[in-house]
């Protein structure tokens, strides 16, 4: 199948297969037709796998199709984390290039300024995190009278970050008719009580479960001591010599470590985690994105929402506490067609949490000692 068999529109359809994409992911390929006949969609998708595509192209072709132009808000998309919200408007910008559709995005932690500008402009879509939406709501600078698509993307994520209180105080100020795009890439109970309480017969859409994410990705795991770990990761650099590396950090302290022994070492590197600003994190991405530098390190929580189709190799300096989390890690590499690498590095301590994944993912990793 091929996106013009989705029934995208020309101007959309121009800017996809600008981006060279032909074919959709098989979250597009589901979710696309019935989002486009105005159905309510639960997504089951983890990460990497398209979702984004998959909720804004019907969203930017309904309101293209529109006669009503007045620029009010008329969808919104709320998001848990200032990375995805910027990597979503980035991909709207991508798919609305040729046509008349506004949008903006909205996070806290910069000024506000730039952002009501916008806002008082006019756009047809919004995207936004909780925080800043219920406080340009408050100031008087968003009204959501005129939604009439609604995106709650990443909702376990929202849970996981005590948003689920602002999300109930969104809820009521939406108008009752709408169309809702519903994404999580688990289901815990309070998830699905809150999915069944804001859709209406909603198409149901679930692709590549946790456990086989990871197959297409060449694993390795690497025996090694958590005082030798960096002195590894400069002989890994120095010898792979990749243009683009995630390293995954366990904590905020650490990964600040690990880009100041790789800064020694002449190595280009940033780390990115909540104790940075806004500004800093933004600069990070956008010279990982254009090659400035070639080492990201991050924390999980900053981590979600970098989307880098080519990123060449992800490495888990510190394995994760919960075994999901190693599929969420990894899957941000091989995308798009691409080949994928990860590496783990496992000390003794760490020997429960390899068999906690390895019991996830259904094999064992190819293993190396140090």
């Amino acid at each position: 199948m091929t996106f013009k068999e989705l029934s995208i529109i020309e101007p959309i359809l121009r800017a996809i297969l600008e981006k060279g994409y032909e074919t959709p992911t098989p979250i597009q390929e589901e979710a696309i037709p019935p989002t486009l006949n105005n159905r309510d969609i639960l997504g089951l998708a983890q990460t990497g796998t398209g979702k984004t595509a998959a909720f804004a192209i019907p969203i930017i072709q309904h309101l293209y199709q529109e006669t009503d132009k007045n620029h009010k808000i008329k969808a919104l998309i709320l998001t848990p984390t200032r990375e995805l919200a910027i990597q979503i408007s980035e991909c709207i910008t991508d798919y609305a290039k040729y046509t008349s559709v506004r949008h903006a995005v909205i996070f806290g932690g910069v000024n506000q300024n730039p952002q009501t500008e916008k806002l008082k402009k006019g756009i047809d879509i919004l995207v936004a995190t909780p925080g800043r939406l219920l406080d340009l709501m408050t100031q008087g600078f968003i009204k959501l009278d005129s939604i009439k698509y609604f995106v709650l993307d990443e909702a376990d994520r929202m849970l996981d970050m005590g948003f689920i209180h602002d999300i109930k105080k969104i809820l009521p100020k939406l108008p009752q008719k709408k169309q809702t795009l519903f994404f999580s890439a688990t289901m815990p109970d309070s998830i699905a009580k809150l999915a069944s309480s804001i859709l209406h017969n909603p198409v149901r859409v679930e692709v590549t479960p946790a456990s086989s994410v990871v197959d297409t990705i060449e694993q390795s795991v690497y025996f090694v001591e958590k005082t030798e770990k960096c002195k590894f990761l400069i002989q890994v650099m120095q010898k792979r010599q990749p243009q683009s590396v995630l390293v995954f950090s366990r904590t905020k302290h650490g990964a600040d470590k690990i880009a100041k022994i790789l800064g020694k070492a002449n190595i280009k590197s940033a780390a990115i985690h909540g104790n940075k600003s806004q500004n800093a994190r933004q600069r990070a991405l956008a010279d990982f994105k254009l090659n400035k530098i070639n080492v990201l390190i991050a924390t999980d929580i900053a981590a979600r929402g970098i989307d880098i189709n080519q990123l060449e190799l992800v490495i888990n300096y510190d394995l994760p506490e919960v075994p999901e989390t190693y599929v969420h890690r990894i899957g941000r590499t091989g995308r798009a067609g691409n080949a994928g690498l990860s590496l783990s590095f496992c000390s003794t301590e760490e020997l429960p949490l390899l068999k906690d994944i390895q019991k996830l993912i259904g094999k064992k990793l190819e293993r190396f000692e140090f």
